[in-house]
Formats: C-alpha cells, structure tokens, sequence
C-alpha cells in the first residue's frame, strides 16, 4: 500500500518554503549566526542556527505554534485544500512544543495561558481543527507522526491527514545539550572529523497525505513505508542493532531493497556516537548493493530543527527526487572513518535519478524512525 502526498510547506533559518530551503542547501553557504535567544555568556556553545524573527531586544511566546499554523496553511493550499480542517486529523511531532513560552512566562511574565501551551488550542482557531494529536518523541517525532497518519489511512479512519512537526530552541534545551556535550561546537558539522556535538535549529515543516488517489490536484511524491520502534538502549547513546532493525523494517513495509534505495536523508545530527554509529549500521546494511545511495544530512545548515527534523528532511527528499539534485553536507572535508565508502555528498550538489528515497530520525532514548519516499512520475 502506498500514500500519496500532496501537499508541503516547510520554514527553516535559511528559508520560508521548501523551494527556498532547498536552493540554499545546493548553494551551500554557512548559515549559523552568533546565539541570539539567550544570553550567550551563560554558556560554552556561542551559536545557533535561529529563525530571525523576534523584535529587536527580546524574545516573544508562541513561536513554535505561529510556525505550525502558517506551513499548515501552506501544505493545505498546496494540496488544493480548503482552509477548513474539521473533519481532517492534523498530528503534530515535537520536542519541546511550547517549552519556551512556558519559560518566557516563568522569567519575564509573559502573556501565556494555559491553553496557548497545546498546539490544538491554535489548530482549532485557525482552521476549525477537532481531531489534532501531539506527539513528543524527541528527534523522531514527525517521523513518528507520519508513521501513524499512514496507519489511519490503512486503517480507514481517515483519507486525508495533515503531518506537521515544529520546535523553537528553548533555553532549558540549549543549556542542557551545552553541559552534556563533550565537546563546544561552533558548527554542527555531520560526518566530518571535526564534529564537536550538536547545535539547535529552529523550524516546522508539513505534508498532507491522502488515501492513493482520492486527491484532486498533482501528488509530489508516494510514501511507502514507516517503522518505528523504542529500543531504550540508553538515555543518549544510539543502539546500532535498535537502528539496524528499523532500517530494515521500513525496507519490509516499503516492499524494496537496499539496491532500490536512490538516497538516503542521514539523520546527522553531528554527535560523534550518533555519526558513527549511522555510518557503521548503513555500511553494513549497503555493503554488497551495487554503487550505494547517495546520502546528505541537512542539519549541517538548519541545525537539529528537534521534533520536525525527520519530515524536514522528507520535504527536501521529494525536491531532490524531483530536481535530480541531492545537496551537499556543508562543511564535510575529511569524513570519519566509519563513513568510509558511503556515498556522501561533498563540495557540490550531484545530479542523477532519484526514485526512492530514505529519511532517518533517530532520537534520545533509542526513538527511531525510518520512511520510505518513492518519486511521484
């Protein structure tokens, strides 16, 4: 069974739509600004990868749930929808939902109710939303979202779901990974000797997926499969064998191979345990399937855009199946050893077909996640 996608929208630090994110991840030009949220001097990372939205002098609540409403608005149109979702479930996948209004609230006294912390308080003013679940499975959630849409659509609860995934950077979060991290990055730099750790990004992004062809209008691109599972290895370090079984179960479902797999959308997050460990579990699972696909990991210009990382990645997959383009990984000069042979993508786009692509999310506390993409011809 397959699910047609129809609809997209996505926001990020170097883009307000998915075509402008993905020409300025072909243009490859560094995209990290000096931290503006919080007070820099509080910690050893001095960098961030934010949307340039708040007034000048301070920040603003809500930010995480403006994002939401607005590329939910932009994947509906796409889809040729109207603006009226009360018979359409919309999942949301996020880390931190509105942790930094809270905290906004808690230190300066912000206008925050209790209501405008849950995403479908906003749903349902703008778009008459009823049925709306929140996810928060760390860095895999929208992923997991996606997952569950396909689920309803088979299950016959829904033909049309609206996906969504979207986070702020909180200071809470920030300060966190800043004490955990070994290493002080000034760049997340995936697969590349120097990584040093992981740095936040901020964005949202949305797809509408319909029953196959129930939709009216164009379809992007087909989703073939998801699989998710909780190995909880560990707290932060990544299980290779949870990350094996995923990988191959997304192959069951999808119904393909890993010689059927044009492209791979690496998760990473520029973590040295997480980078090594999805190099060494893709060379394994790719060694013996011909050329291998070609692999990216855009959070090396986004950053780690937390719960909404996974479909991000999926809505710049569908570009690149699209174009024929895969964007390189910003900074990668000299990849770690475990990355040896993988078909990474350095310096400059590389063109080619593209028929089916591969997205992973792999989150804290073994929260993994893997779709299956096929190119809509």
């Amino acid at each position: 069974m397959t699910w047609d996608i129809t609809g997209m929208a996505a926001i990020a630090n170097i883009g307000a739509s998915p075509q402008e994110i993905f020409a300025a991840l072909c243009a490859g030009q560094e995209s990290r600004k000096p931290l503006k949220a919080f007070d820099p001097d509080k910690y050893r990372a001095a960098y961030a990868y934010e949307i340039d939205d708040r007034p000048q002098g301070g920040d603003i609540p809500r930010r995480a749930t403006r994002w939401l409403t607005a590329v939910v608005r932009q994947a509906v149109a796409d889809a040729g929808l109207g603006e009226d979702l009360s018979h359409v479930p919309v999942l949301v996948g996020t880390t931190m939902r509105e942790q930094r209004s809270l905290e906004l609230w808690w230190r300066d006294d912000a206008d925050v109710a209790l209501e405008d912390l849950h995403f479908g308080t906003a749903l349902q003013a703008a778009f008459g939303a009823s049925t709306t679940y929140t996810f928060a499975n760390a860095c895999s959630a929208s992923l997991y979202a996606l997952g569950l849409t396909t689920d309803m659509v088979e299950a016959g609860m829904a033909d049309t779901v609206v996906v969504a995934g979207t986070d702020a950077a909180t200071e809470s979060g920030f300060g966190t990974l800043d004490r955990v991290q070994n290493g002080i990055p000034d760049a997340l730099r995936p697969f590349d000797a120097t990584h040093r750790g992981m740095l936040m990004g901020e964005g949202a992004a949305a797809v509408v997926v319909q029953r196959a062809g129930t939709g009216s209008g164009p379809v992007h691109a087909r989703v073939r499969g998801v699989s998710m599972n909780c190995d909880a290895h560990h707290a932060t370090a990544p299980d290779p064998d949870g990350v094996t079984r995923t990988v191959l179960d997304a192959y069951r479902r999808a119904g393909v191979r890993a010689s059927d797999i044009d492209l791979v959308m690496l998760h990473g997050s520029g973590t040295p345990l997480n980078d090594a460990t999805e190099s060494s579990v893709l060379r394994r699972i790719f060694a013996g399937a011909g050329p291998g696909p070609r692999m990216t990991a855009i959070k090396a210009m986004t950053g780690h855009t937390l719960g909404g990382s996974g479909l991000l990645s999926l809505v710049m997959a569908v570009l690149a199946m699209k174009i024929g383009t895969v964007p390189p990984v910003l900074g990668l000069a000299d990849p770690i050893p475990e990355a040896t042979g993988l078909g990474l993508v350095q310096g400059s786009p590389s063109s080619g077909d593209l028929a089916i692509a591969q997205i992973d999310a792999f989150g804290f506390g073994g929260i993994n996640a893997v779709a299956i993409v096929e190119a809509a011809r």
